[in-house]
């Protein structure tokens, strides 16, 4: 007799409470991700990156208005000042990393542990290493002038933001900068027009004098004395606005021409914004509007540089 063909067996259900195989939750596939992106932006944010981005937009503009340097060379101008703007910030991080980690800066990355000092101490290094070379295809006077201007920043956070000279490097880096641009500019370049050079020292220091101003304690917790330190709240502030206002002044004055309406305009937005910084310091020490207002009044200098420079 042929055999009769046995039925399969009906699939067995799992028990109640059977372990299924694990499904792969969603952070898990976002964890590889996450895990390059935190680094990154953490040196970002570490390189001070709204001060090196407005101080190689200025650069680069520069070069490519007054300066006359074409594209080309306005990119490489542009290039070899960021590439040392993020060395002074990565820098300055990596020196100060015990101090504002005794003081509980959380919005710094490395007090966070979203970095470690010696991750931006290479990155600060080969920034320094990438400015010289790129600082030489501008032509060696350039090359020269923009190694002494990141020396100057890489002394104040090494030592000098401590003295009474804490303002200097501010007033050499400042100041030197459109030379930069106009050295960088070709061959038979000369320098920056003495205007140019004056208002760029006169809007570092203010801007210094304005940074610092809402750390001033935890400055002085961890034994930092540099000139607002030994000047006090109320004559930093004071000092930060009469600068910045001395610094407009001197571009518009500067400038070929009788002043315009733009520059006019400009003195009256820096009053603005100069006595807004000095109220809010005295009233609200831990405010960072002063260090803004600084940097638009500085914007306002700036524009006036490109456009009659």
């Amino acid at each position: 007799m042929p055999r009769t063909a046995t039925p399969d067996p009906a699939p067995r259900r799992a028990p109640v409470g059977a372990a299924r195989p694990p499904v792969r939750p969603v952070t898990a596939l976002v964890r590889p991700v996450t895990a390059l992106v935190r680094p990154v932006t953490a040196l970002v944010r570490a390189a001070h990156a709204a001060p090196a981005a407005a101080v190689t937009v200025f650069a680069t503009a520069y070069a490519a208005g007054p300066a006359d340097a074409g594209p080309g060379r306005s990119a490489l101008v542009g290039s070899a000042v960021l590439a040392g703007q993020l060395s002074v910030g990565w820098s300055n991080d990596w020196i100060d990393a015990a101090r504002d980690r005794a003081v509980g800066r959380t919005d710094k990355p490395v007090v966070r542990g979203d970095v470690t000092p010696a991750a931006l101490r290479t990155a600060a290094l080969l920034a320094v290493a990438a400015c010289a070379g790129l600082s030489l295809t501008l032509g060696i006077r350039a090359a020269l002038l923009h190694g002494v201007l990141v020396a100057a920043a890489w002394a104040y956070n090494a030592r000098l933001k401590s003295t009474a000279w804490s303002a200097l490097p501010y007033a050499v880096a400042f100041g030197g900068l459109p030379s930069v641009a106009t050295l960088g500019a070709g061959p038979g370049a000369g320098a920056a027009p003495w205007w140019v050079t004056a208002g760029g020292a006169l809007l570092g220091v203010g801007a210094h004098l304005a940074n610092v101003l809402p750390d001033l304690e935890d400055d002085a917790a961890t034994g930092v004395r540099g000139l607002p330190h030994r000047l006090g709240r109320r004559w930093t502030a004071f000092g930060a606005a009469a600068v910045l206002l001395a610094a407009v002044l001197v571009v518009v004055l500067g400038s070929p021409g009788a002043p315009g309406p733009p520059g006019v305009a400009a003195l009256g937005g820096a009053g603005a914004l100069a006595g807004s910084a000095v109220v809010v310091a005295l009233r609200r020490p831990t405010s960072r509007w002063p260090f803004t207002a600084a940097m638009l009044v500085a914007g306002l200098a700036v524009v006036l540089l490109v456009t009659t420079g």
